[in-house]
């Protein structure tokens, strides 16, 4: 009979940490990440398949029969709302036992409670939603840079024309493409692979003449932690969205307790 294998949702270097891991220990586990630039994060193990593509609540049942899937560890981003849920189902549908690798919130700067709230830090302002932002006045004459990702710039459309906004997208042909397709001009638009330094953070920041900049509560790793720091130094605007409400069945923050969690359901 063929043994099960652990199903670890990826695409963050929390994941390729955890892969590296389970690697190592010899578990056979399958990998889903959604781009073949991610494929270069893992390492190459007779135990480990890389799996690059997207899943839907149509395709998934498949993907869980083929590689038969005996357990879930989901340790995609804070923001990847809806592969979470499609697990979370599938887990719940399958009695798979599921557990969510949750990247740790910066220290002391997790949901506030209600729109608008500042910190200690006055330059740091925390939305709960990404609507609070879209409704609110907080960009309107502004040199506004937009580190949320591509995915999210259409929504900025309407805003083309109350403020100058910027854009950091990821070096991808799709990325570009929807930038451009939700107004931005070339110039206003620069395409990095994260990690990015501090120097070159707040180097971006002034060359643009940035006077507000828009984030998500990503954690030290998705470089929140940094974009702070820069926001303070300058003493310019930080907007941080914060996460996703999502109800996980199991979740930690522990990368060892996520390992043992691989070695106990195993089979």
């Amino acid at each position: 009979m063929r043994k099960k294998q652990l199903w670890l949702i990826g695409g963050t270097q929390e994941s390729a940490v955890l892969a590296q891991a389970i690697a190592q220990v010899g578990l056979l586990c399958v990998v889903s990440v959604t781009t073949e630039t991610a494929r270069s994060l893992y390492p190459t193990a007779p135990n480990l398949t890389i799996w690059v593509g997207y899943l839907t609540a149509t395709s998934l049942p498949t993907f869980l029969q083929t590689h038969q899937i005996g357990a879930i560890l989901d340790a995609s981003h804070p923001f990847a709302v809806e592969i979470s849920q499609l697990a979370i189902a599938a887990a719940q549908a399958d009695q798979l036992p599921y557990l969510r690798y949750e990247r740790p919130a910066v220290a002391g700067k997790t949901r506030e409670g209600s729109p608008g709230n500042h910190t200690a830090d006055s330059s740091i302002v925390y939305l709960d939603r990404l609507e609070d932002l879209l409704t609110g006045n907080y960009l309107a004459g502004q040199r506004v840079l937009l580190t949320l990702g591509y995915r999210s710039l259409p929504l900025f459309q309407p805003w083309q024309e109350r403020a100058l906004l910027f854009a950091r997208i990821l070096p991808s042909v799709t990325a570009l493409a929807a930038a451009l397709q939700a107004g931005f001009t070339s110039d206003r638009l620069i395409a990095l692979r994260p990690p990015i330094s501090a120097e070159l953070e707040q180097a971006l920041w002034q060359q643009w003449q940035i006077t507000t900049v828009v984030t998500k509560a990503s954690g030290a790793v998705g470089g929140e932690l940094i974009k702070r720091q820069v926001a303070t130094a300058l003493n310019l605007p930080l907007i941080v969205i914060g996460r996703p409400e999502v109800t996980y069945p199991q979740q930690t923050s522990d990368l060892l307790v996520a390992l043992e969690f691989c070695r106990q359901h195993s089979t």
